[in-house]
C-alpha cells in the first residue's frame, strides 16, 4: 500500500511540474505578444521582453525536472531487440513505447520553449524571421509531456512489479 501511495505522489509531482511549465510557457507567450512588432513579409522586428525570457526559461527547466524525476524513479524500460519486444509483457511494451514518446515530447517542448525565450534574452530590438507562437506551443507540449510521462511511469512501475 505504501508503494501505491508513493507512485501516486510521483504522478502528482510530475503532473504538477508539467502543468506549471505549460502555464508558464503560455504566460511567456502572452508577455511576448504585448511588445510592439513591425513585420514586413517574413521579417519581424520586435523589442525583447525580459518577462517572456524568464517565464520561458523557467518552463523549460520545470519540463526537464519533471522528465528527470519520472525517468529516474520509473526505472529502465529498455527493450534492446525485436525478439525481446515480441516476448515482453504488455506493460513492458507500453513502457518502452511511452518512454520514447516522452523523450520526443521533451525534445519538442524544450526546443520550442528555448526558441521562443532566447530572442527575448537580448537587450535591444532585433529583427529576424517571424517566431510565431513558439512559447505557447512549447507550453502545450508540456501538457502533452505530462500525460505521456505519467503513462510511462505507471507502465514502467507495473512492469517492474510483474516479476515480483
Amino acid at each position: 500500500m505504501a508503494k501505491l501511495g508513493a507512485a501516486v505522489l510521483v504522478c502528482i509531482v510530475v503532473l504538477a511540474l508539467d502543468v506549471t511549465a505549460g502555464i508558464l510557457g503560455i504566460e511567456a507567450q502572452a508577455a511576448s505578444n504585448k511588445t510592439k512588432k513591425v513585420s514586413i513579409l517574413f521579417i519581424q522586428c520586435e523589442k525583447p521582453v525580459q518577462k517572456a525570457y524568464q517565464l520561458g526559461l523557467a518552463a523549460a527547466v520545470l519540463l526537464v525536472v519533471a522528465h528527470a524525476i519520472a525517468n529516474f524513479l520509473g526505472g529502465c524500460a529498455c527493450i534492446c531487440s525485436q525478439m525481446e519486444f515480441i516476448r515482453a509483457s504488455i506493460n513492458r511494451k507500453l513502457a518502452a513505447t511511452t518512454i520514447v514518446l516522452s523523450w520526443i515530447a521533451l525534445i519538442a517542448g524544450f526546443s520550442l520553449l528555448l526558441a521562443g525565450a532566447m530572442p527575448n534574452s537580448k537587450s535591444n530590438t532585433s529583427c529576424g524571421l517571424k517566431h510565431g507562437h513558439t512559447l505557447a506551443l512549447g507550453g502545450i507540449m508540456c501538457f502533452v509531456h505530462g500525460g505521456i510521462t505519467v503513462a510511462y511511469y505507471v507502465t514502467a512501475t507495473a512492469a517492474a512489479h510483474e516479476g515480483a
